[in-house]
């Protein structure tokens, strides 16, 4: 049976919820190492698996390849830093303005169409993220513009991935990443390499693993999917950062925050429902 692109990017968002949580368990260890160790892992398995199923680990379209490989690397050191310096939730809610780009950088690169009443729910979910930044003190506009741009590039990598559609199979796009980032981020974490202590070696690891699932299903839901259907679907994420920030680091939160929760679920309800409709009236 083949999974839905929206199932696909549901499941995904939990599994890098999950690598926010290893991210902030390792502190002392700079985000472009992290970044380092995370691609030597998703190497070694994605050409593993490639190699064993026989698949053009190169691919075909090399240049799309390697430039979202690139712009991949460079949202997720700064998303890795935001998520070292600031509270959980509002590292990812920053990182939640990547659908917005995506979007919006979707009519040009993708050639997508986004109807006036989308661009209403994209808003509702986005005044949600708002309203949770704008009630988290601890966030500086320093940390702020890095995490916008984190965001920016996520968003031009998801483009690239829908560009690039079912002509690549998954593994191949995701094999790339590690490519690219890999002796970029080799060469940046020789000048200030921090050797990883005990129970961080296997943080790292366990992070390598779960980046790898959540990469391969979200480059699934892309190519399945239009962008301005499932892209919102991270904002789903918020819940977890919430959950985990409490539980695990103590992050507190107000009324305000989850009303800017709410919201957030509001609009990503909104624009699922609404592309369901769309697809049924068009279909049917």
């Amino acid at each position: 049976m083949k999974l839905s692109g929206v199932y696909l990017m549901l499941v995904a968002t939990f599994f890098f919820a999950l690598m926010n949580v290893l991210v902030k368990l390792v502190p002392g260890i700079p985000s472009v190492e992290i970044v380092f160790f995370r691609s030597v892992i998703s190497l070694v398995i994605s050409g593993a698996i490639l190699t064993a199923r026989r698949i053009n680990v190169w691919g075909t379209n090399r240049r799309l390849l390697f430039l979202r490989g690139g712009v991949g690397a460079v949202s997720l050191i700064l998303y890795f830093y935001t998520l070292q310096k600031i509270p959980l939730a509002s590292a990812v809610t920053i990182q939640f303005m990547a659908p917005v780009f995506t979007a919006i950088l979707g009519v040009f690169m993708a050639k997508e169409k986004v109807s006036p009443i989308q661009w209403l729910f994209f808003a509702i979910s986005f005044a949600g993220v708002v309203v949770i930044q704008g009630y988290d003190e601890r966030l500086t506009m320093t940390y702020l513009l890095i995490g916008i741009v984190a965001a920016f590039f996520a968003g031009m990598a998801y483009n690239i991935i829908r560009i690039i559609n079912v002509r690549e199979h998954p593994l191949v796009i995701v094999f790339y990443f590690p490519l690219v980032t890999l002796p970029v981020t080799g060469g940046l974490s020789a000048f200030n390499w921090v050797m990883p202590q005990g129970w961080e070696w296997l943080l790292l690891l366990a992070l390598g693993v779960v980046v790898q699932v959540a990469q391969t299903l979200m480059t699934m839901a892309y190519q399945r999917e239009e962008l301005s259907k499932i892209a919102s679907l991270k904002y789903i994420g918020i819940i977890y950062a919430l959950g985990f920030g409490w539980l695990l680091f103590g992050e507190e939160f107000n009324f305000m925050t989850y009303t800017g929760m709410l919201l957030v679920i509001t609009g990503v309800g909104l624009n699922v429902y609404y592309k369901k409709m769309q697809k049924t009236t068009t279909t049917g």
